[in-house]
């Protein structure tokens, strides 16, 4: 039995579908700041990296860290 624990951090764009796109960065820095993350976005909807089925990305919609702890209850025993 082990607990674990992850940080991500996500960011969500709008898209010209009007839908949504995530990217998922593991193990953020802990001292982050908002503006960071805005202005990397930005250069990312600049730089039209990324063509979705619902077309390029078109703004920022959220952005969050997620924190995650896991308590493993029952490991199967390795025969």
């Amino acid at each position: 039995m082990a607990v674990t624990t992850s940080r991500v951090l996500r960011l969500t764009f709008t898209t010209a579908g009007a839908k949504t796109f995530a990217i998922t960065v593991p193990n953020p820095r802990v001292d982050l700041q908002q503006a960071e993350a805005v202005a990397a976005m930005n250069s990312i909807i600049a730089s039209d990296l990324f063509l979705t089925s619902s077309g390029a990305l078109t703004g920022i919609r959220d952005i969050r860290v997620i924190d995650t702890t896991t308590d493993d209850l029952f490991d199967q025993q390795q025969a």
